[in-house]
């Protein structure tokens, strides 16, 4: 028999890249998909595979009815739970919209998991926000690291793992969270510095736009692909005991690196393009992450197999192909 997966957010990056390795592991693969006024654009990353192996439902994390309806209809053998609130800036201009959807959003998924099929595993999709500025005396920052938070963002996601932790302690649930550092693609939404930096050049060699303005280009980051962190997803919630783990490539390059790779790809210099503005910035700069996935990687053999450049090489060819056909 097919095991069954149930997944929140599934029509997001992550989301739409965990449904396809499932599907190819032989999963039967369910979803909800939050209804709102733009249906058009709603499942565009997982149209192909919708009818394909992959089943979605329309629903809410705000929703406790319709959380409990589909797991106790589906009675999934895994539960991975990706929906949220997910950008940091703008986590600081909607700041309770944020907190209420990444955490009592979350208490209703653990409530309907708990109370209406306890044997399933879940996944918490935390994040290296929750970290702050807080960094190892070596560089990293790893599964003991303390947590400082500087954004709602951040702050939103160190409930949500402690709150995993608790349900796990407290009720014997199978239930971990997965620390993942930044990981991006040519799915990721265009609002995201990456794919802002890669549109917006590939758009100014095309002669379509003049300038890029960003924030703080001097932020440096933990840049992996999407495709390896939901092989890590699934890999830390079949481990043979309940368990967190951070998940990152352990090499980090600031915002203005990623400028200079992309322009010089496309034979441009981005200091005669890229310019910085305030109003960019976040109220609370956190200005380095990088992360340690020793665990991870002895535990399972993990390793990335996109590098830096390799990812951005396919972001670019993405926005060119895109491009090439307007």
């Amino acid at each position: 028999m097919k095991k069954k997966a149930f997944i929140t957010g599934i029509n997001g990056q992550d989301g739409s890249y965990l449904s396809e390795y499932l599907l190819s592991l032989d999963y039967e693969v369910f979803g909800i998909v939050r209804r709102n006024s733009i249906a058009e654009h709603q499942e565009s990353r997982i149209d192909h595979l919708v009818g394909n192996g992959v089943i979605t439902e329309y629903g809410d994390l705000l929703d406790v009815s319709s959380l409990e309806k589909m797991i106790r209809t589906i009675k999934p053998d895994e539960i991975y739970n990706i929906a949220a609130q997910s950008h940091v800036r703008i986590s600081m201009d909607i700041p309770q919209f944020t907190v209420q959807t990444n955490t009592i959003g979350l208490l209703n998924i653990l409530e309907a998991y708990k109370n209406n099929h306890p044997k399933a595993r879940f996944y918490q999709a935390s994040s290296s926000e929750m970290f702050g500025r807080t960094v190892d005396s070596d560089g990293y920052q790893r599964e003991s690291t303390k947590m400082s938070p500087t954004s709602p963002y951040g702050c939103s996601k160190v409930f949500g793992y402690n709150m995993v932790k608790h349900y796990r302690n407290a009720y014997k649930l199978f239930a971990v969270n997965g620390i993942l550092f930044n990981h991006e693609s040519p799915r990721r939404g265009s609002n995201f510095v990456t794919n802002k930096v890669v549109k917006s050049a590939v758009r100014i060699k095309k002669g379509l736009e003049k300038k890029l303005v960003l924030g703080n280009l001097d932020a440096y980051r933990d840049w992996g692909h999407s495709k390896d962190y939901v092989r890590a997803m699934h890999m830390i919630l079949n481990h043979i005991e309940p368990d967190d783990f951070v998940c990152a490539t352990g090499v980090t390059n600031s915002v203005r690196d990623m400028c200079n790779y992309v322009f010089s790809k496309l034979e441009l210099n981005y200091k005669d393009f890229v310019f910085q503005d305030e109003k960019y910035l976040r109220a609370e700069e956190l200005k380095y992450l990088r992360g340690d996935s020793s665990k991870l990687r002895s535990t399972f053999g993990w390793k990335p197999e996109y590098t830096f450049e390799m990812l951005m090489d396919e972001m670019i060819d993405h926005w060119l192909g895109i491009y090439s056909l307007q």
